[in-house]
């Protein structure tokens, strides 16, 4: 019995397409996981405050906040650069591209800048509202799920376009001279 050793031929797909299957594939769960476990959370005593109490806003919003970008932009790049060596996507990578300095860099930046963003319009609607002010729990539960499956979206997208500098098509071999 013979092993045939030609050469498997990739199918090759789109940057675009690449993201939106990606992209569904981080939004759907952040989104729906995010929301459940903030309903959960705040569901027990049926309203929540933004930074006071047990169960307040702020500790479900701001770790999600933070740790959301950075792992999604890691995961994000590292499958990109897979991609594009494997020959699935229609761009290959730049040779003077270090990978792992660009995954951390863009990684913390985007993790303290969502964080912060975060933080500041939390404390921007405790200053807007009372003190003592009761959430809906339905609607902080949907908020929280909203700003995840926002955050998933941003973490892959922002990524990738600074990526973009770094690839590009390659030639096709023309042969027939």
């Amino acid at each position: 019995m013979k092993t045939d050793k030609s050469p498997t031929i990739k199918k090759k797909t789109t940057l675009k397409r690449f993201l939106l299957t990606r992209t569904i594939y981080y939004v759907l769960p952040n989104a729906f996981l995010n929301f459940i476990i903030a309903y959960a959370s705040f569901h027990e005593l049926g309203y929540t405050h933004f930074f006071s109490g047990t169960q307040n806003l702020a500790r479900l919003t701001l770790p999600m906040a933070i740790f959301l970008p950075v792992i999604l932009t890691i995961d994000i790049t590292k499958r990109v650069t897979a991609a594009a060596e494997e020959g699935t996507i229609e761009f290959m990578v730049d040779n003077k591209l270090n990978t792992k300095k660009f995954m951390t860099k863009f990684s913390i930046l985007h993790g303290v800048i969502s964080g912060l963003l975060v933080l500041s319009l939390l404390v921007f609607a405790q200053y807007k509202f009372s003190t003592n002010y009761k959430l809906d729990a339905m609607a902080m539960a949907i908020l929280v799920g909203a700003l995840a499956g926002i955050l998933s979206v941003l973490s892959v997208y922002l990524p990738v376009n600074k990526l973009r500098k770094y690839l590009y098509k390659p030639f096709p071999a023309n042969t027939s001279e």
